[in-house]
């Protein structure tokens, strides 16, 4: 991998395509949105797509990574892989390269024939999340607070921007103080200040992938408010924290499992949706 940080990009796009989920209703057809690749396609006179929601504007990223690999896929089997597989894969290869468990990918998805900006908006989690609003996101979709918390892992690989944090590391008080006065060197407190400076997730290994994220919110150096908040007092994921602190081969195991639970998000089959020649577009 030539960038280690475009593997933690990755594997966020395939969770901010998976997590927008909502039925629309046009001409009589259902389309279900979920790990289709909707993330991928660009807007058109038609809809509003999901690249510019709140989410994933000026932070999502590996739009080219993919639409570099589809292009090689259809060179040599034209018609055949998904882009939303594609995305599966390359979250999947993403984690195993930098350090992080193998699983086994379900393949077949379809690609959406549309996309949604407003269910990108209301669907994806916000790193100011508080726990409850987590695992009622998370439970929405199937999956349950061990899930979240494992999911969560993966940020130990990764940066984000000065923005997304900025609230956490100047006006909370359960933060490591030798933490927030780090962090507050590239991230100015007033907002348009330096709002795109980049932070590692993970002060300890942001390029491999490891069990230390749990360890630093147990210190207090979540660098999300959503982050520590699954480490807090007396709080309900506290004991699952706790373990995969002490246990990285658990949460290897249950990465693994969270990330085929979320890749049975919606999927589309059969003749559902398209097999996408680019993923920008539709066919």
């Amino acid at each position: 991998m030539k960038e280690a940080r475009m593997g933690a990009s990755l594997l966020r796009l395939f969770f901010h395509d998976c997590f927008v989920n909502v039925i629309l209703l046009s001409l009589l057809l259902i389309t279900s949105l979920g790990c289709d690749g909707s993330v991928l396609l660009d807007d058109t006179s038609s809809f509003i797509g999901e690249k510019n929601a709140a989410p994933n504007r000026n932070s999502a990223r590996g739009f080219n990574v993919v639409n570099d690999i589809k292009s090689a896929v259809e060179i040599v089997c034209p018609g055949v892989v998904s882009c939303a597989d594609i995305l599966a894969l390359s979250a999947r290869d993403s984690v195993t390269i930098l350090g992080g468990p193998y699983w086994d990918v379900k393949l077949g998805r379809r690609d959406a024939r549309t996309a949604s900006q407003a269910a990108a908006n209301n669907n994806i989690p916000s790193p100011s999340s508080n726990l409850n609003q987590l695992i009622s996101r998370f439970s929405a979709h199937g999956l349950s607070p061990r899930d979240l918390v494992a999911f969560s892992g993966g940020h130990t690989i990764g940066q984000a921007r000065c923005t997304t944090f900025r609230a956490r590391i100047y006006n909370e008080s359960n933060i490591d103080s030798s933490f927030a006065r780090t962090r507050q060197r590239n991230c100015p407190r007033a907002t348009g200040s330096g709002d795109n400076n980049l932070a590692p997730l993970d002060i300890h290994t942001p390029t491999y992938f490891d069990n230390s994220y749990f360890k630093n919110l147990i210190d207090r150096r979540g660098l999300f408010h959503s982050d520590q908040q699954l480490f807090t007092g007396g709080g309900p994921t506290n004991s699952i924290v706790r373990g995969y602190s002490n246990n990285p081969r658990s949460f290897r195991s249950d990465f693994a499992a969270a990330m085929i639970k979320m890749g049975d998000i919606s999927p589309l089959t059969g003749t559902k949706g398209e097999i996408r020649k680019n993923c920008r577009r539709v066919n």
